[in-house]
């Protein structure tokens, strides 16, 4: 499904899972089509089949169990990650010459994205010094990941994304390290006890979309 807001950004809904190298090659062919002014920035949700990607930034060591899914070089910055179903991607080919050019503000805001999004269910999602992605305080000293953050830029325009944990195999995730933490473990809304639909959770992340990406007034840090 594909639609384009008042805005000029197309909106493509993935229904079937996604191979990862097709992702990957659309996501490079859009950004050059964007950066041409031949195509409309995108957002682009979907699922991918189980797969394990290596950032630019990976270590071997991170990749505990390498032959239990395909691994795929992903080329944005970040570590190892792992897709499937139950999780919600969410690629992201915006122009930044729309958005200060601002590449940490840019991250901040995707951070952003997902913490309004989850609070739209009540969950709390925060930031932490030195840990990529958006965590869960499970109490008693416990943190889960329940949502990844990892981008490229080229030209001034982004790709690639985030991923939110709606109700995937959390057993998958152990064979990595997620991004080289292994002091923490990972959740999702239904292990969290929400009763969470993807369609839910598509209308949340396009609400919460339009309240944090807004051309050339999008939040920033203070």
């Amino acid at each position: 499904m594909t639609s384009t807001d008042d805005l000029g950004i197309e909106w493509r809904i993935s229904e079937n899972q996604i191979a990862y190298p097709d992702a990957l090659s659309f996501m490079e062919d859009r950004a050059n089509e964007i950066f041409s002014n031949k195509s409309h920035q995108t957002v682009w949700l979907l699922e991918h089949p189980p797969l394990y990607t290596a950032g630019t930034s990976a270590h071997t060591k991170d990749l505990v169990d390498p032959d239990r899914f395909p691994v795929y070089d992903a080329g944005r910055g970040g570590q190892y990650t792992y897709h499937g179903p139950g999780q919600r991607v969410a690629y992201t080919m915006l122009d930044l010459s729309l958005y200060n050019k601002d590449v940490r503000k840019y991250v901040f805001n995707l951070e952003e994205w997902i913490i309004r999004t989850l609070a739209k269910f009540n969950v709390r999602g925060e930031r932490r010094e030195g840990r990529v992605g958006i965590w869960i305080d499970r109490g008693n000293g416990r943190e889960d990941k329940i949502a990844a953050i990892g981008v490229r830029v080229r030209k001034w325009v982004s790709f690639h994304g985030i991923a939110i944990n709606l109700d995937p195999d959390l057993s998958h995730f152990d064979g990595i390290i997620p991004c080289g933490i292994n002091e923490h473990g990972v959740t999702s809304l239904v292990d969290l006890g929400l009763c969470v639909s993807m369609e839910d959770l598509d209308v949340a992340l396009k609400d919460a979309f339009y309240e944090v990406f807004k051309p050339e007034v999008s939040i920033g840090q203070n």
